[in-house]
Parts: structure tokens; C-alpha cells; sequence
């Protein structure tokens, strides 16, 4: 899905005060599915999630709580549904066998660093977490799915987003109010610079919640003057087409899909000639690549990023006192 405008618009826009009824109904519908009890796992269970629809940077948070469970002697297995991807599960990810149509675009990512399961059913999937050699859980996404027992949620945000106009779906970008949200999370990664982000800090901090800062940082640092047709179908392209340019590449062309877009051919074709006529070459995310058909990924030039945050010594010491404590 695409965000609509009014979602950032203010909770008085004449689309979110319509929709207002609908976003109550559907926030006290999740809230009351938040607070049932779920299943133990047998070991520690840690959820990545967010307040909001959409990507606030999740699965790089994910991959960088696993690198710090591997510094600390875990052995950290990746639970995911597998958003866009048509396995029920419970599933291992194989990126050498599995396509993104099949396990999801995420879960193709996690694989490539720890062993990662896909299952609508986050207990069975947690049980195969266990049975391929897992001693702690990483969820990515799941804070409002009930059915596993969480040892510690960790709330994502978008610093330069926030919570958008603040109402649930859909007449804004909550999964539920965020009065009913703040009693399931422990803490909060919040990710880059900005008001919204640090409203939340603010409200993170009268809670007695830690926050952890941090930032995407790219992985290479040869874009300077590159012409780029930048292309990207997540939850934000803006943020995607931002860092290029702050990277020092020459965008010559945007073009933005919906969030786990499904490319087609043509779709592709269309964006290579206009490359072509533009002399410029073809530039997406990580996320997008392994959406690409392999005939054509070995034609566009990828921006990688990974998320590093500013002091982890208190991530790290929130980390071991849950995995010290937990049942």
C-alpha cells in the first residue's frame, strides 16, 4: 500500500475526521487482541515491532539485535510471517532455493545473516526456531499478534515520521491507540532525526522507557556523481531517494511503487530504457533487489545500508538482563 497524504495532514482533516469512527473500532479491536496471554516458546523471545502500518526500519533493527545476541554467545534464530509471500509455514528460508513471491521480500534479507523461519503461526514457528539450533528469537514486526509470549518489544520509529497524524487505521497510520501500544513495549530504537521522533522519546522517558538511537548508514561510499534512475517499492522511497542524493549521486529520475511491489516485466523494461535515454543506470534497495527476476538484477546497482546505533552499551545491558530473567 501507499501511505495516504492525510495521514500526516493532522487528526483534523476531513478524510481522518470521517474516517475517525472506523480508526476507533478497529484500535479498540486490536487493543483488546494485544492483552491476550500467548505462548511460551521455551526460550527468550524479542519482537521488533512498530506502532504504526508500514516500514520504519524494522528489519535493519532486526539484523543489527541479532549481530548484538551473537556478541553476548546467543544463538539468535529470525521469526517473521512473511509478509507478501504465499508460505503458510512453519518454513526454514533458504535464499539459494526460495523466492521473494514464496517467503516474503524480509525474510530473504534475515536469512543471509541467521537461520529464519516463516509461519503465519508464530508458535509452531517458534518451535522450529528451537528445533534448527535457536537459544533466543528475534521477531521482525509482531508487537500486535498476540500468540507468542514476548520477553521484550522494542518499538521502531521513523524519527522524521513519527506517528503521522496520530489515529488509528484508517483514518491514520496506527495499528492501535498509542495509550493501549505503550504497556507492551520496553523500550524504543528510534532511528535518524527528527520532531516527531523525538516527541516520542519525550513520552518514552515520563514511562521510564529506554530509548536507542540510531541510524542507517550506507555500506560503500562510491556514489558521488553517479547519474541514477533511483526506483524503490517500500514503505518510505522518499527516505530511499534521500540518501542517494546525500550520498552524492545525481538523480535524474524517481520513480516510487507501493510497498512489497511485485515487479513486472514490462514494468522493468520501461524503467531500463528510460535509464538508457537518460544515460543514467538503475538504483534500488536491498529490499527491492530480491524482488527482481535474476535476469535482471545483475543490471541494477544496489544501495546497501545497515543500521548502527550511536552507544549500544545500553541496548547491550537491556539484552542480557531480559535474557538473564526470562523463564
Amino acid at each position: 500500500m501507499r501511505p495516504p497524504r492525510f495521514w500526516t495532514s493532522g487528526p483534523d482533516h476531513p478524510l481522518a475526521r470521517v474516517l475517525a469512527p472506523a480508526g476507533a473500532a478497529y484500535g479498540a479491536l486490536v487493543s483488546r487482541r494485544m492483552d491476550r496471554a500467548g505462548s511460551r516458546a521455551g526460550c527468550p523471545v524479542l519482537c521488533l515491532g512498530n506502532f504504526t502500518l508500514g516500514g520504519a526500519g524494522k528489519t535493519p533493527a532486526a539484523l543489527a539485535v541479532a549481530a548484538l545476541l551473537a556478541e553476548l554467545g546467543q544463538t539468535p534464530a529470525f521469526l517473521s510471517r512473511g509478509y507478501g509471500g504465499r508460505e503458510a509455514g512453519p518454513v526454514r528460508v533458504d535464499p539459494g532455493r526460495h523466492a521473494a513471491a514464496e517467503v516474503g521480500d524480509e525474510p530473504l534479507l534475515l536469512a543471509r545473516r541467521a537461520p529464519t523461519i516463516v509461519s503465519r503461526d508464530r508458535p509452531a514457528g517458534a518451535s522450529l526456531c528451537r528445533r534448527v539450533g535457536a537459544d533466543v528469537i528475534v521477531m521482525d514486526d509482531g508487537l500486535q499478534n498476540p500468540a507468542l509470549a514476548k520477553d521484550l518489544s522494542l518499538a521502531v520509529v521513523d524519527a522524521p515520521v513519527g506517528l503521522g497524524n496520530g489515529l488509528p487505521f484508517p483514518a491514520g497510520p496506527l495499528r492501535a491507540p498509542l495509550a493501549r501500544q505503550w504497556p507492551h513495549v520496553g523500550g524504543l530504537i528510534v532511528i535518524g532525526d527528527g520532531a516527531p521522533g523525538d516527541a516520542l522519546v519525550r513520552a518514552a522517558g515520563t514511562r521510564g522507557l529506554p530509548v536507542h538511537r540510531a541510524r542507517l548508514i550506507r555500506e560503500t561510499d562510491d556514489w558521488a556523481g553517479r547519474r541514477c534512475l533511483a526506483f524503490a517499492g517500500i514503505g518510505r522511497p522518499a527516505k530511499f531517494f534521500a540518501t542517494l542524493a546525500e550520498a552524492g549521486a545525481v538523480i535524474v529520475g524517481r520513480r516510487a511503487f507501493p510497498d512489497h511491489h511485485a515487479y513486472r516485466e514490462g514494468e522493468l523494461a520501461a524503467l531500463a530504457e528510460s535509464a538508457h535515454r537518460l544515460g543514467a543506470e538503475l538504483v534500488t534497495t536491498e529490499k527491492d533487489a530480491v524482488r527482481l527476476p535474476a535476469s535482471v538484477s545483475n543490471r541494477v546497482r544496489v544501495l546497501r545500508v545497515r543500521l548502527t546505533f550511536d552507544g549500544p552499551e545500553g541496548l547491550r545491558r537491556q539484552l542480557r538482563q531480559v535474557l538473564d530473567s526470562a523463564p
